[in-house]
Parts: structure tokens; C-alpha cells; sequence
């Protein structure tokens, strides 16, 4: 468990420090008052400041290498997680993984990487007052598909353009799909809405 011990004139000021230290918020530490602060006799002699041991006890990067480490021992997959939380999103890069194993982690169109990091998600915002968004990635897989994803909308609008029919792409889930209508919001010619029901959800591309 990470923690660390500050000292400062007030107890509150002690766990300003200690909170910026440890990149966290109240109800994700534990506080214990080992020296409460004293003036001393006239202000000046014996005069002590607070110090107070702050501990992380909801550490959504040790929730997130725990939980990863349990999930991919089961699957026999051995990899490295490389964890960063800055402000209000907790990034995860699964790395050192084989090819093999790295097709298996990742699943069809992603769908076993982004249940992964559903479940992750709800393990790590668990008893937490403010969301954190929790993005599980894989040497790189999420900038590739989202490139692929731009591309294919590109050459889809182009044929609903030219064919004045609509054309239904494949089901995506709701990340993917918000990429191609993001995409094409600003394509001169075409629209775009979704249909059906998930897991079968799909980007519908239609000429205006």
C-alpha cells in the first residue's frame, strides 16, 4: 500500500501536500494524526507541527494491476501493464505480449480487449465518488482501428454518394460507432444514423 508522511502547520494543510504527493482525492486515503500541531508556550517555545500518515486505500492503479494480472493468468497470457493515471483517466498499455497472444487478448473487431476493459472499469470506479475513465489498450491496437475505422468511413460515404443508396456497415460497438459518425460529421453529401439493437448495432451512411 502506498503511502506517505507529511508535516505542516495544520493538519489540513499536511494532507493538501499529501493528496497532491499521491495524485489522489479524500476518499481514496486514509488519514492517521501521528503529531497534532501545538503553539508551544507563547507561540514560541515548543512550538510543533501536525504530521499525519496518508495512505491510498482505493488506488485505481493497483486495483487495475491486480485485476489485470488475475484476468490475463487465466487466460495464459503473460504481458506487461503499463498503468498511468492523470486527472481523470486511468490509461492502460498491455505490452510485452506475443503476436498469438495478443490476437487472443484482443479478440473480434476488439470485442475481448473492450469487455476487458468494461469489467476493469467497474472494479476500478467501485466505491469511488468521481468516475474515472479507464482506456485498455494493446501495442498500439485502438490508434490503428480508429485509423481504419476513418478510412473505411471515407470510402463508404463515397459510395452511398455515388450509388444515392444507403450502405450498412458491419455492427460496431458504440465506441466505434461514434468514430465513423464523428468522421463523416463534416463529409459534404451524406448522412449518418445508427440502427438495430445491440450487439448488432449498426452506422447506417445515407446521400442527402
Amino acid at each position: 500500500m502506498k503511502f506517505v508522511v507529511k508535516t505542516a502547520k495544520t493538519v489540513e494543510e499536511a494532507l493538501k501536500e499529501a493528496l497532491v504527493e499521491l495524485d489522489a482525492k479524500e476518499d481514496e486515503v486514509k488519514v492517521e494524526v501521528i503529531d497534532e500541531p501545538s503553539k508551544g508556550l507563547f507561540g514560541l517555545i515548543g512550538a510543533k507541527e501536525a504530521k499525519i500518515m496518508v495512505s491510498l486505500i482505493n488506488d485505481p492503479v493497483e486495483i487495475s494491476d491486480e485485476f489485470l494480472k488475475n484476468v490475463l493468468s487465466h487466460m495464459g497470457i503473460s504481458a506487461t501493464n503499463l498503468i498511468k493515471k492523470e486527472e481523470n483517466t486511468l490509461s492502460i498499455e498491455i505490452t510485452d505480449i506475443s503476436p498469438s497472444d495478443m490476437g487472443i487478448l484482443i479478440g473480434k473487431r476488439g470485442n475481448t480487449l473492450d469487455s476487458i476493459q468494461y469489467l476493469l472499469s467497474l472494479a476500478v470506479n467501485k466505491n469511488r465518488e468521481d468516475y474515472l475513465k479507464v482506456v485498455v489498450d494493446s501495442e498500439g491496437y485502438r490508434f490503428k482501428r480508429e485509423e481504419t475505422l476513418k478510412r473505411l468511413a471515407g470510402k463508404m460515404a463515397e459510395k452511398a454518394k455515388f450509388s444515392k443508396r444507403p450502405v450498412k456497415l458491419e455492427p460496431m460497438n458504440p465506441y466505434e460507432r461514434r468514430i465513423i459518425h464523428s468522421t463523416l460529421q463534416g463529409f459534404d453529401g451524406v448522412n449518418t444514423y445508427s440502427e438495430g439493437d445491440e450487439p448488432y448495432r449498426r452506422v447506417v451512411i445515407v446521400a442527402k
